[in-house]
């Protein structure tokens, strides 16, 4: 009975065990995975977020931190042993550690986030049955006999690794700048460019404008492009081999290389078989780093080794931009064209056919007169005119150019889309000036009212300088009577109503200001009152015998 129990047990263990496949998973597969798969990134934290390696262990599929908060996560494939992450399936929406990677039975992979799903393959009720990390760090999902329905090579993020193709409607896709700027790369009209992702894109790289490319066959338009070795090569659509890039001197068809696309616009090479940066290539794609649309800031010029330095005819100009933001919103009688300096030219001269053609005045004119143009380009010896919505850094060159460069300015001098920036900052200064005004003088007038209340309530009689000597004259004799004040008086008699001494009795009125000045009254009998004054009672000071024993003095 209790073995019977015991084996009851463990199959319903079992049963729990392999159902959890289609729960949430918690183990680490090689390999592939099965439909009904599904798991999130705090089921694997022991695995570092890897719920998925490739057969060779080179590569893993992986819940990975964001650059910029550790609390975020991509869904990535990462080369394991440098870290690299080769693809990633939601750049844009990070998903925090709860939420879920689905590989359900319909064969459908999806990344949820609460109830909403921020990235899937599509592949519903296509007859998927397995999910497989290649060695070559391609996911694929497999059909019947291994027919690849979808796979990861052809949804490329901002890397490309070796025998990947890259195909006509592809895109590989930057990290944002800091400036918030997005590159990408594509196959177009027979040829592979890099692009700057403004709101009218403008190209600055071209493969076949690069003069280090070696040609294999004149002629031709590019359709494939797949790095191979050490070596970028590019086919036409019958797969004939037509240029070939050469990005490295280490020949080793055994390398793994990746291609990647970064958010300074550079493509750059790194070899994943050396384990670190001393493999990398140092070729970058474009050559030259000032032809990149952003090595500088808008409008600012780009000599070698990446000095940047600001047009002289901006320089009075707030953070070297022209006065303006998007042109449209300026009138045209507020909007000059000013000469932006000789030797200029931009990255995308030479890739953007001409707007229109004509002399210089012609050229100036229709920018002027199309509110969207920023800048222009004038070329004399072709007549081809160039207009410019957005503006990145601008060329220099040491040996001239060929172009005439104009940059649309306000004439107002106003900064940003306010063309009445001036007078704005004008009426703030006015403001704050008024207001430390008020203050001060709110400032000196509570002062003054409490200097005067101050003196007022602690202000005293003087007495002159003579009547002053008098006092002290007097007072520095042996003998003489004591002094006391008109004041001191007044309190002792309650306003001269209370007799001192015996009995009470009417006191006579204080003298008036008039009679009180330089007034003083002597007893003359201080001495012999004093010595009888226990025989003769209390002074009183309405006797002429008592009030002898005191000197009053009004106020003076």
């Amino acid at each position: 009975m209790g073995s019977w129990v015991f084996f009851c047990f463990m199959g319903m263990c079992l049963f729990v065990l392999f159902q959890s496949d289609s729960c949430m998973a918690t183990f680490q597969a090689i390999g592939k995975l099965k439909p009904g798969f599904q798991g999130a990134q705090m089921n694997f934290i022991d695995e570092g977020g890897l719920f998925l390696l490739s057969n060779n262990s080179l590569f893993g599929l992986s819940f990975t931190t964001t650059d910029k908060d550790v609390t975020l996560f991509l869904l990535a494939i990462v080369h394991l042993s440098t870290k690299r992450i080769v693809w990633s399936a939601n750049r844009a929406s990070p998903v925090e550690n709860f939420d879920k990677f689905v590989f359900d039975d319909t064969g459908n992979a999806v990344l949820r986030t609460g109830g909403s799903v921020i990235w899937s393959t599509s592949t519903a009720n296509k007859g998927v049955s397995a999910m497989e990390l290649q060695d070559s760090g391609n996911l694929v999902l497999l059909g019947s006999a291994d027919r690849i329905v979808w796979q990861s090579f052809d949804h490329p993020a901002n890397s490309l690794l070796s025998n990947q193709n890259f195909s006509e409607g592809m895109k590989l896709v930057s990290n944002p700048s800091t400036s918030n700027l997005t590159y990408y790369l594509e196959i177009k009209s027979g040829d592979m460019l890099l692009y700057a992702n403004y709101r009218n894109p403008q190209p600055y790289w071209s493969i076949r404008r690069d003069n280090r490319r070696i040609i294999d066959k004149v002629g031709g338009d590019v359709s494939v492009a797949s790095l191979n070795g050490n070596s970028w090569r590019f086919y036409d659509k019958s797969k004939a081999l037509l240029w070939q890039f050469i990005f490295s001197d280490n020949a080793d068809t055994n390398s793994t290389w990746v291609a990647s696309l970064g958010d300074d616009g550079f493509i750059t090479f790194y070899n994943l078989q050396s384990g670190s940066s001393n493999g990398n290539s140092p070729t970058r794609i474009p050559a030259d780093s000032c032809s990149r649309p952003e090595p500088c800031n808008s409008y600012e010029i780009c000599y070698n080794s990446n000095r940047c330095q600001c047009p002289s005819v901006l320089d009075s100009k707030d953070k070297c931009g022209p006065g303006i933001g998007f042109s449209c919103n300026e009138s045209q009688g507020s909007v000059e064209l000013i000469n932006a300096g000789n030797g200029l030219s931009y990255f995308a001269l030479g890739l953007v056919p001409p707007s229109s053609k004509g002399n210089l005045d012609g050229c100036k004119s229709s920018c002027l007169a199309n509110c969207s143009c920023l800048s222009m380009f004038h070329e004399e010896k072709s007549q081809n005119c160039f207009h410019f919505e957005t503006v990145g850094s601008l060329q220099g060159s040491n040996n001239g150019s060929d172009f005439v460069s104009y940059i649309k300015v306000s004439r107002n001098g106003g900064h940003g889309k306010d063309s009445g920036g001036d007078r704005g900052s004008k009426k703030k200064v006015l403001l704050v000036v008024a207001i430390l005004l008020v203050t001060t003088l709110i400032i000196v007038g509570l002062l003054y009212v409490g200097i005067r209340c101050y003196q007022k309530q602690n202000s005293v009689l003087v007495e002159s300088p003579k009547e002053a000597e008098e006092d002290n004259f007097l007072e520095n004799i042996s003998g003489m009577p004591i002094r006391f004040s008109h004041k001191d008086l007044q309190i002792a008699t309650n306003n001269f109503t209370t007799k001192l001494g015996q009995g009470v009795s009417p006191v006579p009125s204080p003298p008036s200001s008039s009679q009180q000045m330089n007034s003083h009254f002597y007893l003359s009998s201080f001495k012999s009152t004093s010595e009888h004054s226990t025989s003769l009672g209390p002074l009183d000071l309405n006797s002429c015998a008592d009030f002898s024993a005191v000197r009053l003095s009004g106020p003076r």
